[in-house]
């Protein structure tokens, strides 16, 4: 297998008109031979995380709301924390101070080692070499993660933000017409 993406973003390139990925930006959590998971972070919804997971609202970064993290087992939650601390229970890494949260833990275990929370329904994933091909079709820019982009309060603004960010051709994209067939 290539080097693990883990820890970087997937930016949809704008022929990727899939509706589940349409100018989306997705933070790899997990890339091996087995395939690849992400979540989506520019999809909020309208559902309050405090409907759901009132424990968990004390570290939300605004909006707070569930983000509709994937198409891929859309009833289960999964947290996205940036950690204040070492390490915290209920944390496991992703990259640098960036980590998925056990949202089944009790929040008072884990709210106060954690400065950032976002919380996801479902995830992205693919199977073995399939990202890899989506990739060097076009489909996907990869671009570096930043540690705020998980958490800003944006998030519709994020995939213009990310190519601008990335620079060269990929910021061409930034301002690429939701349909060119229009102009």
């Amino acid at each position: 297998m290539a080097d693990s993406l883990i820890g970087g973003l997937l930016v949809a390139g704008p022929r990727l008109i899939d509706p589940n990925f349409f100018r989306t930006v997705v933070l790899l959590c997990g890339h091996d031979d087995d395939g690849a998971l992400g979540l989506v972070l520019n999809r909020p919804t309208d559902l309050a995380v405090g409907d759901y997971l009132p424990g968990w609202v004390e570290r939300l970064a605004r909006p707070e709301v569930v983000f509709a993290g994937g198409p891929v087992q859309p009833d289960t939650a999964i947290g996205l924390g940036r950690r204040s601390s070492d390490a915290p229970a209920g944390w496991s890494q992703v990259a640098g101070d960036l980590g998925l949260v056990d949202l089944t833990m009790a929040p008072a275990a884990v709210v106060g080692d954690i400065s950032a929370l976002r919380v996801f329904a479902g995830y992205a994933g693919w199977g073995p070499g399939q990202l890899e091909a989506e990739i060097l079709t076009g489909d996907w820019v990869l671009a570096g993660g930043d540690p705020g982009d998980g958490f800003g309060s944006d998030p519709d603004g994020l995939w213009r933000t990310v190519l601008l960010r990335k620079g060269g051709a990929a910021a061409l994209y930034a301002n690429f017409p939701i349909d060119p067939h229009a102009n």
